[in-house]
């Protein structure tokens, strides 16, 4: 992909670690950090993750919290302690991933604009696909915010959470595409776990709304969308980011808050 002097640049990273959950968060925790510090160019990593349950630190915190790792354990999600807040969400191998990093002097004062532009994306690219996108909070919802973006206002397809530090923010997402039913059972029980509400009826997957929709589908559209946006340039995970990460995983490990 070619940089267009019209449009931002984007650096792309598509390296996901299927098989090491608390690293590939500590992934966007150090992309995040080396934004910040204007080492690294704004950056969106778009993967594929595998059967994780993403805990925030709020629910590190609650009484019910080694019950629900041993619940998420128990239904083959592995547990990590994500950036951003919210409640516990699942996602697995049927799903996509989007960790976008962009510097900002002042990160408070452009939280509704990051959260506006990747909800646009998101739905816009599932609008793409035929599907109903609106973006909204839904009752019952699991993970609730005011930006999921869901089919038909009716069913949750993607949540979308940020975290801003001195000099830079992560907007991270995912994008349910197929098979929502192992996501649905895993969540029932670490909400449970946790005594959190919930209406399982809320979370689905795209290929509910556009059956036949692949997972190849869903990325070339929010690749799509995205470049319409910005001037994307393909990267690789440079050696200091992949360092830095090292150091940071043991950070996203499902230890109880002390």
């Amino acid at each position: 992909m070619q940089a267009n002097a019209h449009k931002p640049t984007l650096r792309l990273i598509r390296q996901g670690f299927p098989d090491r959950p608390a690293f590939g968060t500590a992934v966007s925790e150090a992309i995040l950090e080396r934004v910040a510090a204007g080492e690294l160019e704004p950056t969106v990593r778009l993967h594929r993750p595998a059967r994780e349950l993403a805990f925030s630190k709020q629910d590190r915190a609650a009484p019910g919290f080694p019950a629900a790792v041993a619940a998420a354990r128990g239904a083959g999600f592995e547990p990590v302690v994500r950036l951003a807040g919210g409640r516990a969400a699942a996602f697995h191998e049927g799903s996509l991933a989007l960790a976008w990093a962009s510097p900002a002097d002042r990160p408070t004062t452009g939280t509704s604009e990051r959260f506006e532009l990747s909800s646009g994306v998101i739905s816009s690219a599932l609008r793409r696909l035929g599907v109903d996108a609106r973006v909204g909070e839904i009752p019952g919802e699991y993970c609730p915010g005011a930006w999921s973006v869901s089919a038909g206002g009716r069913v949750k397809l993607a949540g979308i959470g940020q975290r801003i530090v001195a000099g830079a923010a992560h907007v991270g997402a995912v994008l349910v595409v197929t098979d929502a039913a192992p996501l649905r059972a895993a969540l029932e029980s670490v909400y449970s776990a946790l005594e959190l509400d919930w209406i399982p009826a809320t979370a689905g997957a795209v290929d509910d709304e556009a059956p036949g929709t692949t997972l190849d589908d869903a990325e070339e559209a929010i690749l799509a969308e995205l470049g319409a946006r910005f001037a994307l340039t393909e990267a690789e995970l440079d050696r200091a980011t992949l360092a830095r990460a090292a150091e940071l995983e043991p950070d996203h490990s499902p230890r109880p808050s002390a």
